[in-house]
């Protein structure tokens, strides 16, 4: 009989990796495949350094601007997105490169160029400086677009015309608190239009969606991911939310605060979108080593989107 204590781990699913996600490390590993190393990659891939020290191994440059790429290696651009003005200067400069913008990033692209044309003001729900929310707001001229981060900062806006008005989000925040900042958008501007379908992103609300299910049935919450990650900041807050006292966000199992953890009975495992499933087995591994472990998945959907790579990369050398 085992002398370690009884511990419950509940597994929410859907976890881990999106499409997207995967669609852009797939990008830099074909790219590798096809034009040989070094590859340089214009920001972190996606926001795990799991994945970005795996594909630097293989042979993947990081680097934070354009200027950093030499003139004669493919780049390739990070799933966040970027402002227009960066493939403007990879043409400008003949470099052969590769957009790994998730899909539904530039789908919100093409939603704030269609409402600037159509004479709108744009007003964006994000978080200010994350890559994503700087590649959306470059879409658009310096000025042009409008960051809210909180529903106080809806009162302190000033549009040039208050009738004149689109909103769109970044694809990671809460569901919950973008659905707060958005009622207090329409109702300060009645005629404020929002998209068509909601911008943030299926992979991050089926994520928030799964931390809810077991949040009433755990002692502790363990989201792995990245501190600079946003959907996987936002899966701690929404466990505490929803009524877990304990949430920790960690990068691998050596992060685990075990000191913090003594005397619980039942953990709740997610990870962020750009978290590989390795990470989390070493997770329950480490679990195992301590406890007498017993794993229950909580699935609250399933999840069966794939998003095709570049035809450039589909093509041979």
């Amino acid at each position: 009989m085992s002398d370690k204590p009884p511990l419950t781990l509940f597994l929410a699913a859907p976890r881990g990796f999106c499409a997207g996600v995967d669609r852009a490390i797939r990008i830099v590993e074909l790219a590798l495949e096809k034009w040989g190393a070094p590859v340089y990659v214009r920001h972190e891939i996606v926001h795990n350094r799991f994945v970005v020290d795996r594909l630097r191994d293989l042979g993947a440059v990081f680097i934070e601007e354009l200027g950093e790429a030499p003139d004669d290696r493919p780049v390739i651009f990070s799933a966040h997105g970027v402002p227009k003005s960066v493939p403007a200067e990879a043409r400008r400069r003949n470099l052969v490169h590769v957009d790994a913008t998730c899909p539904l990033v530039s789908k919100v692209h093409m939603e704030a160029a269609r409402h600037a044309e159509a004479g709108l003001q744009m007003v964006m729900v994000g978080h200010a400086g994350h890559p994503e929310v700087i590649g959306t707001m470059g879409q658009l001229p310096p000025g042009e677009v409008l960051l809210v981060e909180t529903v106080e900062d809806v009162a302190n806006l000033a549009p040039t015309d208050p009738t004149r008005l689109a909103w769109i989000t970044q694809t990671t925040l809460s569901v919950d608190d973008t659905a707060e900042i958005v009622a207090a958008l329409q109702t300060r501007f009645p005629g404020i239009v929002g998209p068509g379908k909601d911008d943030i992103c299926y992979a991050t609300t089926n994520r928030q969606a799964a931390v809810k299910a077991i949040a009433g049935r755990i002692d502790a919450l363990l989201v792995i991911g990245a501190p600079n990650s946003s959907n996987s900041r936002r899966l701690v807050e929404v466990g505490r939310a929803a009524g877990c006292n304990y949430a920790q966000l960690v990068q691998r199992a050596t992060d685990i605060d075990w000191r913090a953890l003594q005397g619980i009975q039942a953990v709740g495992v997610t990870a962020g979108a750009s978290a590989p499933e390795v990470l989390v087995n070493e997770v329950v591994d480490a679990f195992r080593e301590r406890y007498a472990v017993s794993v229950e998945l909580v699935e609250t959907a399933q999840e069966a989107v794939e998003f095709k790579v570049p035809r450039a990369l589909r093509e041979p050398a």
